[in-house]
């Protein structure tokens, strides 16, 4: 595959659109962005804000601590830090530099602005709109599909922006305008892609994903966050490679759930996907002394079959995106030690085999102990297979072949699990 391979422009497309930095949980920073944004638009501190969210949104924004906000959760603070400490052009980083003094701004506005918030089914499983007030000056700002993908915009009734979007029912698949084709991804022409790609055309944002999320996750370890899945695993399981890449990937997240301030490199819109694709990988190459080149290779393969993974489920929805990620992971350290298509076709099936019943029950510490079994089960995909073992087609879910399986798992997560995620939404609401 070259430069001139129409797939090869898509995937490098893909890697640059999906590999992007994130401060805090994906869902809250977007409803601070798209707050920020509408702030912007004001011109002034509102005296009244309305937000709409759909119920994954409140699914995942509900039990995180929001950065930058002196241990705040959920909606209102999200969008509370969006107003008073948000700098929109940072986009997901929107609220990485808000100070000590907005800080104590964000306080005084929640416990003296109304904030309203309520669910809306707009045909759209992500779906944030905020609404802004003050006096007789309005703004208004909708994000939907995916994190960052803002489609109206409005100032005092004026449109400003607006994108029609395709109707729908919120439980089907969107399609996420705008963005690289990922109906093109397949496990062969990603092997091809990692095999042959320019290194300094993926070398930009995988030496940024490296850095970041290899940082938060050794801070998971040194600090004490959310239950201290990553240090309780090395605890009792030792410090072989094999645990340290399981255990690092749950402290990065370990850290995130419970407010870490640093970034992290995201995968499919989740930080969490992509501490869990790249720190594994990352860890094996250490342990292997893999030159820097393969790491690179490894981490394309990785990340771009966890999107693939994806494509097929959707943003959100009640199939855990870290059994994704995990298995992917599983797929890059197979490649770091000379798998080829039936290695990495084989370990992705026996993970997925094993991991793909974990329900997706919003951003929360046990997120981190989703990531530890999902990477522990794409690492024991790999053995399997070198121990000759695999599971077959008409096990299970299991279908001859690695795309036939996959396109099980995306039926599994965006039909099988439809109502499931309602439920969830629902068995989480009643606990308040």
């Amino acid at each position: 595959m070259n430069r001139t391979d129409k797939k090869y422009a898509a995937y490098l497309q893909i890697l640059k659109e999906e590999l992007v930095p994130a401060m805090g949980c994906t869902e809250p920073i977007a409803i601070a962005y798209a707050a920020a944004r509408a702030k912007k638009i004001l011109g002034n501190l509102p005296d009244k804000v309305e937000i709409g969210v759909s119920d994954n949104i409140i699914k995942n924004v509900k039990s995180v601590i929001v950065p930058n906000t002196d241990g705040l959760k959920g909606i209102e603070a999200a969008a509370a830090a969006g107003i008073t400490g948000g700098q929109a052009e940072l986009v997901l980083e929107v609220i990485s530099r808000v100070t000590p003094e907005q800080k104590k701004e964000m306080k005084t506005f929640l416990e003296q602005t109304p904030i309203q918030v309520k669910s809306v089914d707009n045909g759209m499983i992500f779906d944030i709109i905020i609404q802004l007030y003050r006096g007789e000056e309005s703004a208004k700002v909708r994000i939907c599909q995916y994190h960052t993908n803002i489609v109206y915009m409005e100032k005092n009734g004026t449109v400003l922006y607006d994108v029609e979007m395709q109707k729908g029912h919120a439980d089907e698949t969107e399609e996420e305008t705008g963005l690289a084709d990922k109906t093109l991804l397949n496990i062969r022409d990603i092997l091809e892609f990692a095999d042959t790609c320019e290194i300094e055309d993926v070398k930009p944002v995988l030496d940024t994903q490296i850095q970041y999320n290899t940082l938060i996750a050794e801070e998971g370890l040194l600090g004490d966050y959310g239950a201290n899945i990553g240090s309780t695993f090395l605890k009792y399981y030792g410090y072989d490679v094999r645990n340290r890449a399981i255990a690092k990937a749950a402290a990065g997240s370990d850290a995130r759930m419970s407010g870490c301030e640093m970034p992290v490199v995201i995968n499919s819109g989740s930080g969490n996907q992509g501490i869990t694709v790249s720190v594994p990988v990352a860890e094996y190459a250490k342990e292997l002394s893999a030159p820097k080149e393969k790491l690179y290779r490894a981490l394309a393969v990785s990340n771009l079959i966890a999107i693939h993974e994806k494509t097929g489920i959707g943003t959100l929805s009640a199939y855990c995106g870290a059994v994704s990620a995990g298995c992917a992971a599983g797929c890059g350290i197979a490649y770091l030690q000379g798998g080829g298509y039936q290695e990495i076709a084989h370990t992705l099936v026996n993970s997925l085999a094993i991991v793909s019943g974990i329900i997706c029950d919003g951003a929360k510490p046990s997120c981190a102990a989703k990531i530890a079994s999902s990477v522990e089960a794409g690492i024991l995909g790999y053995h399997m297979y070198k121990n000759n073992q695999e599971f077959k087609g008409g096990d299970g879910i299991v279908k001859n072949g690695v795309e036939a399986t996959i396109k099980n798992i995306g039926r599994l997560g965006q039909d099988g699990m439809r109502q499931t995620d309602k439920e969830i939404v629902k068995i989480m609401m009643d606990q308040e």
